[in-house]
């Protein structure tokens, strides 16, 4: 396994922005899946030029019997979800920038040492956009040309990924968490995390002390949090969890200068 501080890079020198979708919470197996939608989705990725996928984790339900998910309510069993959204992917494997697990699949990783998100990777053959537990990226964007001037002609963008944690009713205490945490990593231009269902995008900022040039700006940084493909009903609504839209985040990446726009 690579460690998480590894930083994954990608570059496109096409001179051409690109679109990056973050795909969280598909709970490919469970009852409420919303999978032909989510295999629509993918279809139409293939044939859309210059948009990217990020998977960040419960891309399956996974339910154990140790698990709140019900096993026996899964249209299909783990192995199965497994090789599924493996197939799922594959027209798609080169538009994947990174894959992480989430905390439905690491049930299998405490009860087997077995990660489905890795085994999915291999599968794809793309164990080195795999981290465990977060993963940083950085794009690089613009014109690849011999009198290129890297400032103005190739901006680059840092990615921080991770799936996300801790429960919450409200959208606002998801929001906190995520930025409280978007506060102790330097030199981030977007926090992508999931989970919580809940799709959002919040721009905080930090104060930016240049020691050598004798300034002090403020710096933002975005955080998007990335919607499911669950229908309401089931666990959510045995435990009388507030319903979330459907609603996909797009992160547009300018090639032309440095700059983020996040639409949903």
């Amino acid at each position: 396994m690579l460690p998480d501080f590894e930083m994954i890079t990608h570059q496109f020198l096409g001179g051409h922005d690109i679109n990056v979708i973050p795909i969280f919470d598909v709970h490919l197996g469970s009852p409420e899946c919303q999978e032909q939608d989510f295999i629509k989705f993918i279809n139409t990725i293939n044939e859309t030029q210059n948009t990217y996928l990020i998977l960040g984790g419960d891309l399956i339900d996974n339910g154990t019997r140790s698990s709140v998910t019900n096993p026996f309510r899964a249209t299909m069993p783990p192995s199965q979800q497994k090789r599924e959204m493996a197939n799922i992917l594959a027209p798609v494997r080169d538009r994947i920038l990174c894959m992480i697990p989430g905390n439905h699949e690491r049930r299998s990783n405490k009860d087997a040492d077995d990660d489905p998100i890795y085994d999915i990777a291999a599968k794809l053959d793309l164990e080195s956009l795999y981290r465990e537990n977060i993963a940083f990226m950085k794009i690089q964007l613009g014109k690849s040309t011999a009198n290129s001037v890297a400032s103005e002609y190739r901006p680059s963008y840092v990615l921080v990924v991770t799936h996300g944690s801790g429960g919450g009713i409200l959208t606002g205490g998801a929001v906190n968490r995520s930025e409280r945490y978007g506060y102790v990593i330097d030199g981030m231009d977007a926090l992508i995390v999931g989970h919580t269902h809940k799709p959002y995008t919040t721009q905080p900022g930090k104060i930016y002390i240049d020691r050598q040039n004798n300034q002090v700006s403020i710096k933002p940084f975005k955080v998007v949090s990335a919607t499911s493909w669950l229908g309401y009903s089931g666990y959510p609504a045995q435990k009388m969890l507030l319903p979330t839209s459907h609603c996909l985040n797009t992160i547009t990446l300018s090639g032309y200068k440095k700059k983020m726009t996040v639409t949903m």
